[in-house]
């Protein structure tokens, strides 16, 4: 890793020096602070230093092997694994028929079972486009059967509507809830903490909803982080609520939790971050619960997932998570790392917890959006 320093003594300008030398989406490792005295010995001014990590080309193995180094050790292993590849093949030829492996087609029909005979004609194409986008074949039926009426020469469910989109938006706007924007009041404490396994990008999404307040509602925000385990995670942290110019604390208990949380009178909303943990690992989840049982009784505990997630795993996240913490909403992100978003209607549909935010890359804090019926199923049918 290559690591840029910058110094100079407008933190500000050091950022925007490091964004027109390395781009916009720059990752802050961390600064330091010092007084330099100047020619008079009581007057002292604030000199920082910025570092930044230099975004660097990962090197695959393809291109390792085309290097010089490249001896004649792994030319004679190279030659040994092509032979018991070619050796390996040989022996299925003469036991099967090797059938080729058709390539990925998004228009490909997926066979429609016998559970789905009480449904005919649109109903049934918009089945199989939601079947493809992995949505779950029991969720695909509720969802297509609330924008459906019963066809009078098939005596089978039909679609009553025009469009695709507008019939996953009916059966969303009935199945689903949405919790809408944040709701704040200016001069009341509402305190947000944000929970999930590790790298689903909490801490990131955090930052963007405090830019949205912040920039666009003009909120006073403060930042707790409660993630001293991970290398580097208050230092990041730090330089984001250094850009926002909004308070930043660290906390390991409850006990510091309570009393850092008391000092606040004057925001009008605080938002936790939170170490990622295993949804196996029983043992840190309680001892997150404990620290978090130092907020007030009105937390709001918002559940992180990633849109990558197995359908199957994110229901188990989502159970053995809530029974650490009330789960207020499910917070989804990654969505750009998917052509299968099955997950956004089967996750709130089985749990019953509604639906809050959606993160679409990387950048803060613009690729955020808040969810709603439409947007789901512009997903949905890959708009």
């Amino acid at each position: 890793m290559k690591i840029n320093k910058y110094e100079g003594y407008d933190l500000d300008a050091l950022i925007e020096e490091a964004k027109r030398e390395l781009g916009n989406d720059i990752k802050i490792l961390s600064y330091e602070v010092e007084d330099e005295r100047g020619i008079f010995p009581f007057k002292k001014r604030k000199k920082y230093t910025l570092f930044v990590e230099v975004p660097t080309a990962q090197e695959g193995f393809l291109d390792i092997l085309s290097k010089e180094e490249k001896n004649e050790e792994i030319d004679r292993f190279l030659e040994k694994i092509e032979k018991m590849i070619d050796k390996k093949i040989e022996s299925l030829k003469l036991n099967q028929t090797i059938l080729p492996t058709p390539p990925h087609n998004e228009n490909q029909q997926i066979p429609i079972s016998e559970e789905f005979n009480e449904f005919t004609g649109d109903a049934l194409d918009l089945i199989n486009l939601l079947l493809k986008k992995d949505v779950e074949p029991k969720i695909a039926k509720i969802l297509v059967k609330e924008a459906c009426g019963l066809d009078i020469d098939t005596n089978k469910f039909d679609l009553n509507t025009s469009f695709f989109k507008e019939a996953i938006i009916k059966g969303v706007q009935k199945k689903i809830r949405f919790t809408g924007p944040l709701k704040i009041q200016k001069g009341g404490l509402k305190v947000k903490a944000f929970v999930g396994p590790t790298g689903v990008g909490k801490t990131t999404n955090l930052f963007k909803i405090a830019s949205e307040l912040v920039i666009n509602q003009k909120l006073k925000v403060a930042v707790i982080s409660i993630d001293t385990f991970k290398v580097g995670a208050i230092q990041q942290a730090r330089a984001y609520a250094n850009i926002l110019n909004i308070p930043f604390f660290a906390v390991t208990d409850s006990k510091n939790l309570r009393k850092t949380l008391s000092s606040m009178s004057n925001i009008d909303i605080v938002l936790i971050d939170t170490v990622g943990r295993s949804h196996y690992d029983y043992w840190r989840l309680g001892e997150m619960k404990e620290i978090l049982g130092g907020g007030n009784d009105l937390m709001d505990i918002s559940l992180v997932i990633s849109c990558n997630y197995k359908n199957s795993e994110a229901i188990e996240i989502v159970n053995r998570y809530r029974t650490f913490f009330p789960i207020n909403s499910i917070f989804f992100t990654k969505i750009d790392e998917t052509y299968k978003p099955g997950i956004l209607v089967n996750l709130p549909i089985k749990t019953e917890i509604p639906v809050s935010f959606i993160s679409t890359g990387q950048r803060v804090p613009e690729d955020l959006r808040l969810l709603n019926p439409e947007r789901v199923a512009n997903y949905l049918i890959g708009e």
